[in-house]
């Protein structure tokens, strides 16, 4: 008899905290539940881990399939386990948030999974413990982009420092004063200028920068403060 009979067995679920920037705010990436229960009310995009799985290889796969982006930042979060967090049956889930830039998002994507883009300031009830999801995963971003350049995924390729300062007081939900951020940034010495300007917001233009990934990863071994 196999020792394990004696034990109840529940599903394993995967659920993922989607950010995105889109210049002035952060933004989580939502869906209309499809299935009973709360079925057609404000859910994380998730699913179920395989049997043949491990729990990174379905989040990886989750993630790829209700986005169609591979090769983005992703980390877990923390397990969610109540009892009675789902009405229907006893699942447990693992959640991960990631990092990806709204471009990036192919708008068929969003028609297909009836999937929409929601200022996290303003993001109205969603079904189960799934808000008390994306408030942790609102702190985790905090700690991480304070010592860690993740934030850079959130922007495109090429971004101005109005941009750059732009998202960090999105994530920290405050004003950054310009000066010391500028100093800041470039006492760390982790991006490089461009001759490109960006010219749409003003007639003098900005020059873009992009972020140098070698030149970071020699400085967080010195232990980094990047914020």
């Amino acid at each position: 008899m196999n020792s394990y009979q004696q034990y109840s067995r529940h599903l394993l679920a995967i659920d993922c905290i989607i950010f995105g920037f889109d210049g002035e705010d952060l933004k989580g990436l939502f869906i209309n539940r499809k299935l009973e229960p709360q079925k057609g009310n404000l859910s994380l995009m998730g699913g179920f881990i395989g049997e043949n799985e491990s729990v990174d290889a379905a989040a990886e796969r989750v993630l790829f399939e209700l986005t169609g982006l591979g090769n983005v930042y992703m980390e877990q979060l923390h397990c969610y386990g109540a009892p009675d967090r789902d009405v229907h049956s006893r699942v447990v889930s693992i959640a991960y948030f990631a990092l990806i830039s709204i471009a990036d998002y192919n708008e068929r994507m969003l028609k297909e999974h009836n999937a929409v883009w929601i200022n996290l300031k303003q993001v109205p009830e969603l079904i189960f413990d799934h808000q008390q999801m994306v408030e942790d995963a609102k702190e985790r971003l905090k700690q991480k982009v304070a010592n860690h350049p993740i934030g850079f995924a959130l922007l495109p390729l090429k971004f101005t420092l109005r941009q750059l300062q732009a998202l960090y007081e999105a994530i920290y939900e405050m004003p950054l004063d310009k000066r010391n951020f500028t100093r800041k940034i470039f006492s760390i010495d982790i991006i490089k200028k461009l001759d490109e300007k960006e010219k749409t917001s003003s007639r003098k233009g900005s020059f873009y920068y992009v972020f140098d990934e070698e030149k970071y990863k020699l400085l967080e071994k010195e232990g980094l403060k990047f914020i």
